[in-house]
């Protein structure tokens, strides 16, 4: 039996009537005052009081909660991890951005800005071929598994250039992907192909970092620059530290990792120990990607990978 509703009021209470100014003329003002202040506004509804440093733990939770609250009532279990540049974008987009700096340059010839922008162009251009791997790559692992109602999802950083491309992947076979985007003093946007409600924007790299890796079953990691390395690097760590489970992490484009870093001058140098390199794998193609993915569950007893919950990311304790 439920307990009725409380009765309707005829007439307001003493607390429902503010002080007429029949009685005090200056109260109305100085009761708009009062509600008016940062200190009457709810805390949780306090934007100015959330933002505050002695916030900051409340801030944390908060941005660790939501995205974790949502990715469990979606039945997202795994997901695979991509990575890569920002500026690495489709080929027919950055062929219009050649031919603008082209056009720039001939316009002003010796200028050393304009020079140096369409060598980039033409070095990202070239590298335009990842753009085109990481959307195949997705669709292969998406295709290749069933995501079984959402539980395995591919998942990036939400925004343009390889990010884009490992969101569209999936997308283009219909599976779900995740974004994790992240708060920038500068305008940004996620890319279109994050599935809605699925994408989440982050006040804090370090619990953005932390979501990457609850659910990574595989890191896929295209070239790309700080970002990437960034997150390769912050990934091997806890591996070889064994804070986390070790998982497949995958490096595309062997000419460029091993440019971008030498593993063997750090093994020679005693930085890191020789079976350190086997925590990294290279691929030159969508498919063998994810054969390296196969291949090292394969070889660490897991032929159902993935789908069993049992190589987890970064410990609970």
């Amino acid at each position: 039996m439920t307990a009725p509703d409380p009765p309707q009021k005829k007439h307001r209470l003493p607390w429902q009537i503010a002080k007429s100014a029949e009685d005090d003329p200056a109260a109305p003002d100085r009761v708009r005052a009062i509600l008016s202040h940062d200190s009457y506004r709810q805390a949780d509804q306090d934007t100015r009081f959330l933002a505050d440093p002695n916030a900051r733990a409340v801030r944390l939770q908060l941005d660790f909660m939501k995205a974790e609250q949502t990715l469990e009532a979606a039945g997202i279990e795994q997901t695979i991890v991509v990575f890569g540049s920002t500026r690495i974008g489709e080929p027919s987009a950055l062929r219009r951005d050649l031919k603008q700096a082209e056009l720039q340059l001939s316009r002003s010839p010796e200028d050393p800005a304009l020079i140096a922008a369409v060598q980039v162009t033409k070095r990202l251009l070239a590298k335009s071929h990842y753009y085109v791997m990481a959307r195949e790559f997705t669709t292969l692992a998406c295709r290749s598994v069933p995501p079984l109602g959402g539980r395995l999802a591919i998942m990036t950083g939400g925004g343009p250039g390889i990010m884009e491309a490992a969101n569209r992947g999936a997308f283009d076979c219909g599976a779900p992907s995740i974004g994790l985007n992240i708060s920038l003093p500068h305008e940004q946007f996620p890319n279109p192909y994050v599935t809605p409600g699925l994408c989440f924007s982050f006040h804090y790299f370090a619990m953005r970092k932390m979501h990457f890796l609850l659910r990574a079953r595989a890191l896929v990691a295209f070239p790309g620059g700080f970002g990437t390395l960034d997150e390769l690097f912050q990934t091997l760590t806890l591996i070889q530290t064994q804070k986390t489970s070790a998982v497949p992490v995958v490096l595309v484009g062997r000419d460029y990792w091993t440019r971008a870093f030498d593993l063997d001058f750090l093994v020679a140098e005693g930085s890191i120990a020789a079976a350190d390199r086997d925590l990294i794998c290279f691929a030159d193609s969508a498919v063998e990607a994810w054969q390296q993915i196969k291949d090292w569950y394969g070889a660490h007893d897991d032929p159902d990978f993935p789908l069993l919950p049992k190589h987890t990311a970064i410990s609970p304790s």
